[in-house]
């Protein structure tokens, strides 16, 4: 079996692959009224704002996350993720950036933010990695910053069924690609009170799917620091 630190790593490989059609999962139709519901939602949250994008992938919350926004550094290690945000009609905010979200060693020393945000990425860190990547995500952001997560809530007759559990307490799924290769992806569930637990004394005002509609197939964890 594979450990997650070495998951992390042909995580990076499989994105890279499926790059060209990810974002047909954004088409199942059980989803398109809580997609709608959040791309509304999402860009008031960052009007004004100075934001980063922790693992942006193919761009598909750009569009909508980045219509408000002052300025907008979307970052991923994946340059064949990135050139498909790349080509997309994006607001005039946005630039790219090449950046292990791991390390931050996209950024000069010292860049920081009044916001963040990162749409699918929380579920694949693993869980002994999580509250120490959150306090380096933190030392980029200034006093007040908001910070927004958005990812996937697992939903038993939707989601691909988890196929194992580690010593860790992280959940892995097996995908398909197109080529018909297989493929271990971590994938974590939070639950609020788990998400929550993580966050470290900067986060205020704390809000859980707060969105104003009811959600499924997502959960939204917005927060502001101290």
């Amino acid at each position: 079996m594979t450990v997650a630190g070495d998951v992390v790593q042909s995580m990076q490989a499989y994105y890279a692959q499926r790059a060209a059609y990810y974002e047909r999962v954004y088409g199942k139709p059980e989803r398109q009224a809580e997609l709608r519901a959040l791309e509304a939602w999402i860009g008031p949250r960052f009007a004004g704002r100075d934001v980063l994008e922790v693992a942006s992938g193919t761009g598909w919350w750009l569009a909508h996350a980045a219509r408000e926004a002052r300025a907008w550094l979307a970052t991923d290690l994946n340059d064949e993720t990135l050139d498909v945000a790349r080509a997309k009609p994006l607001p005039a905010c946005v630039r790219f950036a090449t950046m292990d979200a791991y390390a931050f060693d996209g950024l000069a020393p010292g860049r920081r933010f009044d916001a963040a945000f990162a749409g699918c990425w929380w579920s694949h860190v693993p869980l002994a990695r999580l509250q120490g990547w959150l306090g380096r995500l933190h030392e980029r952001l200034l006093p007040g910053a908001r910070v927004v997560f958005l990812d996937n809530q697992f939903v038993p007759a939707g989601s691909t069924p988890v196929s194992r559990r580690d010593a860790d307490g992280n959940t892995y799924q097996q995908r398909m690609l197109d080529d018909g290769s297989a493929h271990e992806v971590l994938k974590n569930f939070p639950t609020r009170e788990q998400a929550l637990a993580v966050l470290g004394p900067r986060a205020r005002q704390v809000r859980w799917n707060d969105v104003g509609h009811p959600l499924e197939h997502y959960w939204v964890l917005e927060y502001e620091l101290a």
